[in-house]
């Protein structure tokens, strides 16, 4: 479980890193076609020398991630309250999105090109147009837009109040690390928070609307911010911030309790 789980942040890191990077080139040029998303990310790396080889690599980290995540359910967290009943149910739900992103990863890398790296925007899109159809599905969207807003602004109060030193072995690093921690965590951190909170405002749009367009995946949210008063500058932070999650994630990789 402990090489599952420092092998699945760094898969994680990998990917914020690369959406981070998509984001940048939306912000300065539109992103020449590219999708700053987990498929736009899959992609980019699927274009590289051994990036079959990669993917794969990518793919398995992720079940290892998957897979501790589900030993913090069966069996608790590190640490004196891990046994917590609401801290299981976090794990499971981790332990079923990993496994969902880790299958969508390995079936790209095993020929299925329409896993994995599919537009978010477009089976938003279609799972919102679906949910609407349905007896109180307005009802269903708003509530769904409301949770993703309500774990936006947890996940950015988290990283605010540094609640991940708990998590983490601060003791081992030295002073300059934490410092170097503290940043990536707290900015990247607060500006995934952010971009959770955006995009379930947009769902909360749609339910209240009825129009399945105004919500959006992680591509389009982040396109969003290209049109407020800040311009491409207000994505450019936000990429900046996606990446520096990334080498947060690296950061659990080395020194988080496991």
């Amino acid at each position: 479980m402990d090489v599952g789980a420092r092998a699945g942040f760094v898969a994680r890191g990998v990917i914020y890193l690369l959406v981070g990077i998509l984001a940048l080139r939306v912000a300065f040029s539109d992103g020449g076609g590219k999708q700053a998303d987990r498929g736009g990310a899959i992609a980019e790396i699927a274009e590289k020398p051994f990036g079959s080889v990669l993917l794969w690599a990518l793919g398995l980290a992720l079940v290892g991630m998957a897979l501790w995540r589900l030993s913090e359910a069966l069996f608790g967290q590190a640490g004196a309250d891990g046994d917590k009943p609401s801290k299981r149910a976090m794990a499971a739900a981790r332990f079923v999105f990993y496994a969902f992103v880790s299958y969508s990863v390995l079936s790209y890398a095993a020929g299925d090109k329409s896993s994995g790296s599919g537009s978010s925007d477009r089976q938003t899109d279609d799972v919102t147009a679906r949910a609407l159809e349905w007896t109180g599905g307005q009802w269903i969207v708003g509530i769904a837009g409301a949770v993703v807003t309500g774990a936006g602004l947890w996940i950015a109060f988290r990283a605010l109040a540094r609640k991940y030193h708990k998590h983490l072995k601060m003791t081992e690093m030295s002073k300059r690390t934490r410092q170097a921690v503290d940043v990536v965590g707290v900015f990247g951190g607060t500006v995934r928070g952010a971009v959770f909170a955006t995009a379930g405002g947009f769902a909360i749009a749609a339910a209240v609307q009825h129009e399945p367009g105004r919500a959006k995946g992680m591509d389009d949210t982040l396109r969003s911010f290209t049109e407020t008063p800040a311009g491409p500058w207000l994505l450019v932070l936000i990429a900046l911030g996606l990446a520096a999650f990334g080498l947060f994630s690296w950061a659990n990789a080395r020194w988080r309790k496991v």
